[in-house]
């Protein structure tokens, strides 16, 4: 710490951080001042050392995205794959220092995706992940500053009706689906159809996961196990199914392709992104039409919490009957005749 004499008066020339610290300069009009706030600003950080500023961190943000992989990553069932995407983010950011970054930094880099055409739903997940890291590398105490992205809001997604296949629609695909050459289309959209799974858990299914007239998916986007029945004569197709193209214990192979081009073919329009998804749409659809249980949905379906399946609530014959019921023009009506 310095006073020296400058064209204004006394000026103190401090840095409380100690080397690499944020420097501090302030000018009084006597010598005597300056002394008293030297004093007092050497008295502050003995009494409240986290007064003094931060000192500066020279970690770029890839480097946290390590740290945060190789501590914490490695604990999560998806984490590489989400660490790939953390790395991409950093890169397409221009991997600024950590102490540096900004939410500022993140809304620029999401107008920009935004733009390129990447959708509303994917830049929410990408800031999701962002503000995961920080939080998680904060309860570690290797990020001890505030977490830059907390007051940044993701947008508000206006959801799409989720569109599901008639009856007759769902005739019209498994009679297409045969007529392509992958061999497990076929069978992963029946086993979809009938457990309202998802593409890729069917698709990874093992011949141990059916077993007594019940499919148990185990590899699941919550991570927790459920079992669905099935009917007999699809259990035995699946076990003839696996006898004839299984490899090992895994059921099938990617047929995500096959099962495109048989829309394609078969001319059913679908709402963007909801290609496979609609098999598990048209599942809760149907279930819910046929006067199925919304509990046991959600315990179908996996959903974690009841917000999720009620979406498909309104299907349901007696779905908020009694406003049909109890509304005042039909109580009047009724009062007159």
């Amino acid at each position: 710490m310095t006073i020296k004499p400058v064209k204004t008066g006394w000026q103190v020339d401090i840095q409380p951080g100690g080397r690499g610290g944020r420097r501090t300069r302030k000018t009084f009009k006597t010598k005597a001042e300056a002394l008293a706030w030297e004093r007092h600003i050497q008295a502050k950080v003995q009494e409240t050392p986290e007064w003094m500023p931060a000192k500066k961190d020279g970690r770029k943000l890839l480097d946290l995205v390590e740290i945060w992989s190789s501590r914490h990553g490695v604990t999560l069932r998806d984490g590489e794959n989400t660490a790939t995407r953390l790395r991409a983010m950093c890169s397409a950011m221009g991997n600024p220092l950590a102490d540096k970054f900004t939410a500022q930094d993140f809304a620029e880099y999401r107008a920009k995706r935004l733009a390129a055409g990447i959708t509303q739903n994917n830049m929410n997940r990408e800031l999701q992940y962002l503000k995961a890291m920080f939080n998680t590398l904060n309860s570690f105490d290797v990020w001890t500053r505030d977490n830059p992205l907390a007051k940044f809001k993701a947008i508000k997604i206006v959801e799409n009706e989720r569109h599901y296949l008639k009856l007759e629609e769902i005739d019209v695909l498994l009679a297409e689906l045969p007529k392509g050459r992958n061999p497990h289309v076929t069978l992963i959209a029946k086993i979809c159809l009938a457990t309202g799974s998802r593409w890729g858990e069917t698709e990874d299914l093992t011949i141990q996961q059916i077993r007594n007239g019940i499919v148990q998916y185990a590899r699941t986007k919550s991570g927790k196990t459920r079992a669905v029945p099935i009917e007999t004569a699809l259990e035995l197709e699946i076990i003839g199914h696996h006898a004839q193209h299984g490899t090992g214990k895994r059921i099938f192979q990617s047929a995500w392709a096959a099962f495109r081009e048989a829309i394609e073919r078969s001319e059913l329009e679908l709402p963007m992104g909801q290609m496979t998804h609609v098999l598990r749409h048209t599942f809760a659809s149907h279930f819910m039409m046929a006067g199925g249980n919304i509990l046991a949905l959600q315990r179908i379906l996996g959903h974690q919490s009841l917000t999720m399946t009620m979406r498909y609530a309104h299907l349901a014959p007696d779905h908020l009957k009694e406003a049909k019921e109890f509304n005042p023009l039909t109580l009047c009506r009724r009062r007159n005749d």
